[in-house]
């Protein structure tokens, strides 16, 4: 009451300056206190106790907070603190979950995945960590004995890196196989695929079939093609496979979705198809969605096609949404298609494959950041850096900034507009290898660094040979982008590497090998802190979801994962064995060890 009456006196003050910042200050004042008392006159839901709470991570502090105890409410947090402060929002109906000591930190938001990949993999030939070319055959043989006369052979997960003769595969090493079935099989990073005989003549690939813009067919010496399809050039074949049945999708979607929040992760921002997406939604409407997810659309699309799609699902919704565009400037350092300004020091005559053309892609990077759309941009390799820091320049240099204006709901359920800046934080995916003098571009333009350190797990024993110690010094370079004051947003690109985060956050801290035998430049490693901020809070930022995501504070989702150790105080080498032992998603536990909860 107090805060009122001088609240009402300040207001009837002439002196204006003095009184509108007293005003001020007196009225942030009565609407915390009124907050709380509103907050505490409803009991929670839920309430964890007894627990070690990490709620988040300021990087400019070396104490990050800790709680022992969490109310939720509606799906969000509503209190934190001891176990007997957050008894105050006990009522006789509020749920008790004793947390048994055990560490809960904000739920793992994958920055960059491709659910509807994984799922038809986790349906498919999956030949993932194959360790031999006579291993995947095996596996192609197996499944033609139970495929139906005629029918396809598709998956991947192949990476001949991890095999004895670093050698591609032949379309005569699946004719061996696949006993007359159409075979096609994509690499673990989805640049290059193999198919085998009767999947060139299906796609009607011939001697003189030429290359596509952004792809190429290997050729043998004597101009037939080898069997190995890169980039752009896999659409040949895709045409002709026949999609996934609508069953099939679904319960290759269940399955990643699945494996996603078995290992922590809340949130997913995803590149899948169209039609996965309409299974999300499916899957919604049913109560059934685990994860929330923020779909990205393809960027090769028309504007109009894109409005349709922003248009089609509420902007609004917490689990699901569209977000950003995403484009492919080149492939993938373990294909040698990544696009170099110099060749590869491996294969001299090699410099990559570049899939646009630099003013066609500035272009549509115009088009598209003027009908309001954030752009993300995957770039391996520095030359297809360069080039999406250039398109992403000349967008935002055409003409004034325009606001997409979009009416959201808040966490705290009033309706706000959020307007998202064209130019405003634009995303390269992956970032691998960098020229030193583009740091300070991205810190220019304002454009995000998203990244998956548990790349590096997978090429420290061979990216150095491709590159040379001069240009690896820049790949994988997270320390230099915090430096640069870059924003990072973590992801694990799942399927292409598993979705666990534990190995990215081993990675990032260590820099070493899971075998803890090799290092590849250590300089660049990042702490525990700036690792799980870049995990959780920074790939909040990089899809404007800050203000309710990432943190366990109050009017913030209810998005956490609780573990069996508390990974900021543990030996690094104990991370990669991190187990979850509930996911809670909106208040909602989707997730326990053993065993899934709807």
């Amino acid at each position: 009451m107090f805060l009122l009456r001088d609240l009402t006196k300040c207001l009837r003050l002439r002196d204006v300056k003095p009184s509108l910042i007293l005003c001020s200050a007196l009225l942030s004042l009565s609407m915390v206190f009124c907050a709380a008392g509103q907050n505490q006159s409803v009991p929670a839901d839920v309430i964890y106790y007894h627990g070690n709470i990490l709620t988040g991570v300021d990087l400019e502090s070396a104490h990050p907070q800790r709680v022992s105890a969490m109310a939720v409410r509606g799906g969000l947090v509503i209190g934190t603190g001891s176990d007997a402060d957050v008894k105050r929002w006990q009522g006789p109906s509020s749920k008790m979950v004793d947390l048994g000591g055990a560490f809960v930190m904000p739920g793992f938001n994958d920055a960059h995945a491709h659910l509807g990949d994984a799922g038809r993999i986790k349906l498919s030939v999956d030949v993932t960590g194959v360790k031999s070319l006579a291993e995947m055959q095996e596996r192609v043989k197996a499944a033609a004995k139970v495929a139906a006369p005629g029918a396809w052979l598709t998956g991947g997960g192949w990476d001949h890196t991890f095999w004895a003769s670093k050698t591609l595969p032949t379309k005569a090493d699946l004719d061996a196989a696949a006993d007359g079935h159409p075979t096609f099989l994509v690499r673990v990073d989805g640049h290059i695929a193999i198919a085998n005989s009767a999947a060139l003549a299906a796609a009607g690939i011939t001697k003189t079939t030429p290359d596509p813009q952004g792809g190429k067919i290997d050729r043998d010496a004597n101009g037939e093609a080898t069997g190995i399809i890169r980039e752009t050039a896999q659409a040949l074949i895709d045409q002709h496979i026949p999609p996934p049945t609508p069953e099939l999708r679904r319960r290759g979607v269940e399955l990643a979705l699945a494996d996603a929040v078995e290992h922590g992760v809340t949130s997913v921002q995803d590149n899948s198809d169209w039609e996965d997406f309409l299974v999300y939604e499916q899957l919604e409407h049913e109560g059934k969605l685990p994860a929330r997810i923020s779909e990205w659309l393809p960027f090769n699309a028309s504007v109009d096609q894109l409005k349709q799609m922003r248009a089609h699902h509420p902007a609004d919704d917490p689990m699901l949404h569209t977000t950003m565009l995403k484009g492919f400037m080149d492939g993938s350092l373990g294909s040698r298609t990544a696009a170099l300004k110099a060749p590869y020091s491996d294969d001299p005559g090699n410099s990559g494959i570049p899939r646009y053309e630099q003013q066609k892609l500035n272009q549509m990077a115009i088009e598209r950041a003027q009908a309001g759309f954030q752009m993300g941009f995957h770039a391996i390799g520095d030359r297809a850096v360069s080039m999406a820091l250039d398109a992403f320049a000349v967008a935002q240099n055409a003409g004034p900034l325009k606001a997409d204006m979009q009416t959201m709901r808040a966490p705290n359920g009033r309706r706000m507009i959020h307007a998202t800046l064209t130019g405003s934080r634009n995303r390269i995916e992956h970032s691998q290898v960098v020229d030193p003098a583009d740091f300070a571009r991205y810190k220019q333009l304002g454009v995000i660094a998203s990244m998956q350190p548990n790349h590096l797990l997978t090429d420290m024993s061979w990216a150095e040979q491709r590159l040379g110690p001069e240009r690896a010094k820049f790949a994988y370079a997270w320390k230099s982008f915090l430096d640069a004051g870059v924003p990072l947003a973590f992801g694990t690109d799942y399927p292409v590497e598993p979705i666990t985060p534990f190995r990215g956050v081993y990675a990032a801290v260590t820099r070493m090998n899971e075998a803890g035998t090799q290092t590849y430049y250590p300089e660049e490693k990042l702490t525990i802190w700036q690792t799980i901020y870049a995990y959780t809070q920074g790939s909040a930022y990089a899809e404007f979801a800050e203000a309710k995501k990432g943190k366990l504070a109050n009017g913030f989702y209810a998005d956490f994962v609780m573990l069996d150790r508390d990974i900021t105080a543990i030996a690094p080498a104990e991370i990669l064995k991190t187990q979850v032992l509930r996911t809670v998603v909106g208040g909602k536990t989707v997730y326990v060890a053993g065993m899934h909860a709807r």
